[in-house]
């Protein structure tokens, strides 16, 4: 039986569509300096690896927030700033400025060509366990949606998630593609839930195992060759 044709993908974000190590690093070290001009003496008691490791903390106190990264990063932050003896305002300035950092990314050179292409005839949308703000970031006008874990509240690779962005694509699961760059929280959940997908290995990693993903390109130009020859 033929495969019904694709009517929309969505697109994991971080690592798929911009490198997110290096968005983070500079987001994280851009809200110490500020917290260092601002309000010093939580800086002078968390290094940057601190905080880190505070975030990482409270997901065992708050497990209830595992789908919610933002919220984990606040929480955390305000219980330095109550430690240091300042109040949540605090920890609500630290990460705004934080966020902003976070949404200045570096699209990756494969990324407006390929959306530009696709997205005057399939529906594209955004599909994320991060924090990433489409309109920020400049894609907003390419992808017409974008289902976040904080939205649905469940993170990836629940199947929950991508029911939720099927739905707001108007289209069946097994009539969306989806393209990610993680095995497990991308091709897996994608699978688990009707999807086709499509494994985005930039960096020539193997396969660790598990159910493959339909095709595996190394670049998103190599998307446009496999929806032109129809192979998923």
């Amino acid at each position: 039986m033929l495969a019904l044709p694709i009517l929309a993908i969505t697109f994991d974000l971080d690592d798929t569509l911009w490198a997110i190590d290096p968005v983070i690093e500079r987001a994280e070290q851009r809200m110490h300096a500020w917290l260092a001009e601002h309000y010093p003496r939580l800086p002078e008691r968390y290094s940057v690896t601190a905080l880190r490791t505070l975030r990482d903390d409270m997901l065992g106190l708050r497990p209830d927030l595992a789908h919610d990264l933002s919220a984990l990063r606040l929480e955390s932050l305000a219980m330095a700033a109550q430690r240091c003896g300042y109040g949540r305002d605090v920890a609500e300035g630290a990460f705004g400025v934080m966020l902003q950092a976070r949404n200045e990314v570096e699209l990756f050179a494969d990324v407006l060509p390929v959306l530009s292409e696709l997205s005057g005839r399939l529906t594209l949308g955004g599909l994320t366990n991060g924090n990433a703000d489409i309109a920020l970031v400049g894609l907003d006008g390419l992808l017409r949606f974008c289902t976040s874990a904080r939205e649905v509240g469940v993170a990836k690779p629940h199947p929950g998630i991508f029911e939720a962005a099927s739905s707001a694509a108007g289209a069946p699961p097994n009539q969306v593609l989806h393209v990610g760059d993680d095995p497990q929280r991308d091709v897996h959940g994608a699978r688990a839930a009707g999807m086709r997908t499509v494994w985005v290995n930039r960096n020539g990693q193997t396969w660790p195992g598990g159910p493959q993903a339909d095709a595996e390109i190394s670049d998103l130009f190599g998307l446009l060759d496999l929806l032109e020859q129809g192979l998923v």
